[in-house]
């Protein structure tokens, strides 16, 4: 989130550290070895002798030792500084005094181009630097060097941006910085091991040199075995110099260090000892400092932290330090600061930090400041402040007026500044935009337009972003779009320019990004996202990484990767054996975790489950292993769910045993345990959800559910919802409410299923943009309502719900489904409003025991009597027992053909069998198979219905045999 400039004062900080020798002292000896180069070697016998003491040589103040005055002073003319006769002045130098050379005139010459940078008010450019190190080709530091000359060589150059690195990088540019370092480097190290150096060794000159490796880092330097070491030695005497830092120096070694972790450097020994010397003086110095180090030393500290820094007592001790000081010098921080700050304080409290009293102070302190001086941060500000309002937001920061009018100050820059974004900040702002609507934020006027103005970059960048900024951009799309985005061609665009880019870079993703990504696209796919060529290889190249990182993905992401496979899956994924691996290699990863998922992972990891087994996946014992790890954790937490969740837990329950899952003690102790939370929550679920909850319980009946109290009010408590939210529903939300009230028959009453039913139907009768899923649903359930308005001999009988059956069956026309329950639905539709049936439907033949039992009763009893089985009749599905000469049909009704099997309450398939079979002229005599248990009640049953067939009975009717 932040830019190399953040750290030190301005982007070309002094050192501090100017010459102060007078010119007319001598350079001063040095023990130790020349390296070769172009600086000559001479011998001298006394340069081997062991601990000599440094000798001081006069010379003239106008010694030719001395660089020509041009060479020194600022110079305002670039020219002045790459004459080829300063760099031959300083080899003479060199050259002459030999060993006893300290460096001076190479500094001194080091601080002139540093001045020079000052004096235009920015870094060398890449074409100046290009000139300046075909001339500084020998320019090299040796051993003899001071610790003065070496620490303001390094540090002014990397001030001026003599050690940027600028992409292509010219060779010859490249070897002469690596020349250049490693010889300051060598000599560095010399100078930090020589215990005779160590009264020379200054703490100003510790902090400049390290300053300025993690400057030169931060600039796209490497990190070399050379640039460790010396690093290593710095840390070192950081810590033997403990007492003497000031606060500016304590800011700029925490700076340097947090800079150098940010950048790859290991947290060794020697950096957390270094820090655990600096920390105190955090404390000690905390009214020292100035509002810039403040600024500085809690991004370091929310760097630390974010690199895997424990938060120990001395770092929470040195926060709590600086945090009541913001408030007080709220009006003396920069633009620069303010961005600075809010982003550490929402790092750290990303990282755990508790948003304490004096950290709310300090926010509340510094917001007011963002909206007076908007018009002064730059890109960089905007980007990392629209970020750290999200970022806060996410973490559970409250939306005070504040907060809103500062984030409202800022999202018109974003759209001022757009063409000055980075890569990064590209992706960081289209992530905080998602993040801050996902967590309530209005979508005004404003925010679309911060949107608009964004997507577009995306394209225009679609090379440059890194794995990080690829996977963070699809993931704020997808969470956009998910919050109601428009799919403007803009946003299409930076869709389809992202995928490619997925495939290319996918070696490169971190657990993390393969998470975000998968989520992405099935977020994507699910909110009717074209399945573009594109995102299909994006996923292809996504899943083996599944596999492959499977031991590496935390809990939540874990429980992601599942959600969005099955979303996939769901939306028409195929399933490859990539996909199966993926899958595999997930499943056992539950059943390990158990015990770390939080009530939201645990539905949404049941829901995955269902979802798989409702597309195919097969029900395998690591399948069945990570259900009966999930379910006992569901009555644990049961408190814990919120709405969206009780309704995926149950919807995913009554998947489960749909597809085969056993109705075990368990399971029907988390069916005990969520019911009542249905009422409990009853104000709170979305049209969605009603929906899904009432389909569930319909299809937990279906499978043998008990009419218990919590169950009869939590079907009660839904009912009225429906007619609540009867506006809202989506067509597929229609469809299901019309099934499962459907499928649960005689349960509701037939007045309040009317009453329901009708506003629902004329809904989704009008809407032409119905799927075929959702219109044959409809169309069931619609036909249920008319079997129980024929039933009922008092019934209002009216044509409406007939008209609207005639309706859906007509969209139906040309329409060839593959899955035979649509083919009987089809058939039926066609028999009751006397059509021809355009499909051949296929039904399933079982002839259950006591329906043969009982059969060959009534043939015994009635000999002559012709008796037929399972037999179709009109395309409608098989009786169980036709007496053809009597136009009579026996059905021998099981406990599934009640709801709850109950042998009282007619589930809505029994009801619309019936119905159908009496409008086709039949008499239907239904005997509950509880009537068969015994001979002598079976006997009763057959009496009966000899008696039917001996009076003829004129007319058809329903006789129920109870």
């Amino acid at each position: 989130m932040d830019r190399s400039t953040a750290g030190i004062r301005g982007k070309y900080a002094r050192s501090g550290n100017e010459y102060h020798q007078p010119d007319n002292h001598a350079a001063s000896s040095r023990h130790g070895q020349y390296r070769q180069g172009t600086v000559r070697r001479r011998v001298h016998s006394s340069r081997t002798t062991p601990g000599r003491n440094e000798s001081c040589h006069s010379y003239d103040a106008r010694s030719s030792q001395y660089l020509q005055c041009r060479s020194v002073h600022p110079a305002p003319d670039f020219n002045a500084l790459i004459k080829q006769e300063i760099m031959d002045d300083l080899l003479k130098k060199s050259d002459r005094f030999g060993y006893r050379y300290d460096g001076r005139n190479h500094g001194q010459y080091a601080s002139s181009i540093k001045k020079y940078a000052l004096a235009v008010k920015r870094p060398l450019n890449r074409a100046e630097q290009s000139q300046l190190l075909r001339l500084l080709q020998h320019f090299t530091a040796v051993r003899s060097w001071n610790w003065l000359s070496l620490s303001t060589t390094l540090h002014s150059l990397t001030s001026a941006g003599v050690f940027t690195t600028y992409r292509p990088m010219d060779e010859r540019v490249r070897l002469t910085q690596a020349n250049i370092l490693s010889t300051l480097f060598d000599a560095i190290i010399f100078k930090c091991h020589q215990t005779s150096e160590a009264r020379y060794i200054d703490t100003q000159g510790i902090t400049n040199l390290l300053w300025a490796m993690a400057k030169m880092v931060d600039l796209g330097q490497d990190q070399t075995p050379e640039l460790k070491q010396a690093v290593a030695a710095l840390l070192s005497l950081v810590n033997a110099r403990k007492t003497n830092f000031n606060p500016q120096e304590v800011a700029n070694l925490l700076w340097a260090m947090a800079k150098l972790a940010d950048k790859g450097q290991k947290q060794t020994p020697g950096l957390k000892e270094a820090l655990a010397t600096l920390l105190p003086h955090v404390n000690a110095q905390k009214a020292n400092f100035k509002p810039q180090e403040i600024a500085n030393i809690l991004w370091a500290m929310a760097k630390l932290v974010d690199g895997g820094q424990q938060q120990t007592p001395a770092l929470k001790q040195a926060l709590a330090a600086l945090l009541p000081h913001i408030n007080a010098s709220k009006d003396n921080f920069k633009p620069r600061d303010i961005a600075i700050l809010l982003w550490a304080m929402a790092k750290l409290v990303d990282n755990g930090h508790k948003q304490t009293p004096e950290l709310n102070e300090a926010l509340a302190a510094l917001l007011p400041h963002v909206n007076a001086l908007k018009d002064q941060f730059d890109a960089q500000g905007i980007a990392n402040l629209v970020w750290a309002m999200a970022k806060l937001v996410d973490n559970g920061q409250e939306w005070t007026p504040e907060l809103e009018e500062a984030l409202a100050a800022l999202l018109p820059r974003v759209n001022a500044r757009k063409a000055n974004f980075t890569q990064q900040e590209i992706a960081n702002l289209l992530w905080a935009m998602a993040k801050l609507v996902n967590n309530g934020l209005e979508r005004t006027p404003e925010f679309k337009m911060t949107v608009v103005a964004l997507l577009p970059l995306v394209s225009a960048h679609k090379d440059q972003f890194i794995p990080q900024h690829i996977a963070n951009l699809l993931w704020a799309i997808a969470k956009l779009v998910d919050n109601e985005q428009e799919r403007t061609p803009a946003l299409n665009k930076a869709v389809v320019v992202l995928f490619p880019q997925v495939s290319a870079q996918r070696d490169q993703f971190i657990p993390q990004h393969i998470v975000n990504l998968l989520w992405a696209m099935a977020k994507l796919v699910d909110n009717e996202q074209e399945r573009t060529p594109g995102l299909g290889e994006a996923v292809i190249a996504l899943l083996p990484l599944v596999n492959a990182q499977k031991a590496n993905f935390k809990t939540q992401e874990m429980v992601n990767l599942m959600w969005s496979i099955a979303k996939l899956v769901d939306n028409g994924q195929k399933r490859t054996p990539e996909l199966n691996k993926a899958v595999a290699a997930l499943l056992p990863r539950v059943n390990v975790q158990k015990d770390y998922f939080t009530a939201h992972s645990i539905a949404n990891l049941l829901w995955a489950l269902a979802k798989l087994m409702d597309n195919g996946q097969d029900m395998t014992s690591v399948l069945k292993d990570a259900v009966a790890a999930l379910l006992p954790h569901v009555n644990a937490q049961k408190a814990n769910f919120k709405p969206q969740g009780i309704a995926n837990l149950l919807w995913a329950l009554a998947k489960l045993v749909d597809n085969g899952q056993e109705r075990s003690s368990e399971f029907n102790e988390v069916v005990a345990a969520l019911l009542p939370l249905v009422n409990a929550q009853k104000a709170n679920f979305n049209p969605q959800a009603i929906a899904n909850l009432l389909w569930a319980m319909a299809k937990l009946v279906e499978h043998g559910q008990e009419q218990t109290p919590e169950f009869n009010k939590a079907v009660a408590v839904l009912l009225l919802l429906v007619n609540t939210q009867k506006d809202q529903f989506t067509p597929q939300h229609i469809a299901n409410l019309l099934w499962a009230m459907a499928k649960l028959g005689e349960f509701v009453e037939l007045n309040v299923a009317m009453a329901t039913f009708e506003p629902l139907v004329h809904r989704i009768s009008k809407n032409p943009h119905v799927s075929l899923k959702a219109i044959l649903m409809s169309l069931w359930g619609v036909m249920v309502c008319c079997a129980r308005l024929f039933l009922v001999s008092n019934a209002n009988k009216n044509n409406v719900f007939e008209k609207h059956m005639d309706d859906l069956f007509t969209r139906l026309k040309n329409t060839s489904p593959d899955n035979d329950e649509d083919k009987r639905v089809i058939a039926m539709a066609a028999s009751w409003l006397g059509r021809p049936c355009p499909v051949t439907p296929h039904y399933r033949i079982v002839v259950s025991q006591p329906q043969t039992g009982f059969r060959e009763q009534l043939q015994s009893r009635i000999p002559s009597l012709k008796i037929e089985e399972e037999k179709c009749l009109n395309s409608l599905p098989p009786v169980d027992l036709l007496l053809p000469d009597y136009n009579m049909v026996i059905e021998i009704q099981g406990p599934t053909h009640y709801v709850s099997g109950d042998f009282n309450t007619r589930n809505g398939s029994t009801l619309l069998k019936i119905a159908l079979l009496q409008k086709s002229g039949f008499e239907v005599i239904e005997i509950p198979v509880n009537q068969l248990w015994n001979l002598d009640s079976m006997k009763l049953c057959i009496d009966r219905i000899k008696t039917r067939v001996d009076i003829r009975a004129q007319g058809h009717g329903s006789v129920s045999i109870t």
